[in-house]
């Protein structure tokens, strides 16, 4: 019940703090891709959602270890080969790959933090993972 309750509290938090312009198409910032990195950049981005529900899953089942492994597999700086980070990175504006670059490591921090098993600094940690998310996704948008 208590992991239930920190979860949900999580998700609530995370809904609290999306910007209020996130809401206004003209406030973010317009990013040219062209279309073939457009299409890999929003799998990816679809396939980071996933991935953050098998970590909630995880969490909720009390499987710390298994959410750590997930999030360095596939969130984490050991995912940047497999989603082709370097190659995507130079069309970004500069903020943007920052704040990727930010979630990878905050992934790979949540993972760390995970597997020492205490699930209320998981959650905070997993937190600052999903903050990036939500400022990047404040601030731009894929033309």
């Amino acid at each position: 019940m208590k992991t239930r309750i920190l979860l949900l509290a999580l998700l609530l938090a995370l809904l609290l703090a999306l910007p209020a312009q996130a809401a206004e198409e003209g406030a973010r910032k317009k990013v040219d891709l062209p279309d073939m990195m457009k299409q890999h950049m929003l799998s990816n981005m679809r396939d980071h959602l996933v991935t953050l529900h098998e970590i909630h899953t995880l969490l909720g089942r009390g499987e710390l270890d298994k959410a750590g492994e997930v999030a360095e597999a596939r969130l984490g700086m050991s995912s940047l080969v497999s989603h082709n980070a370097a190659h995507m990175a130079p069309y970004m504006p500069k903020e943007m790959q920052a704040a990727g670059t930010e979630m990878h490591h905050a992934a790979s921090r949540f993972a760390i933090t995970a597997k020492e098993g205490d699930l209320p600094r998981a959650l905070e940690s997993l937190s600052k993972v999903t903050a990036q998310c939500v400022a990047c996704h404040g601030a731009f948008r894929l033309n």
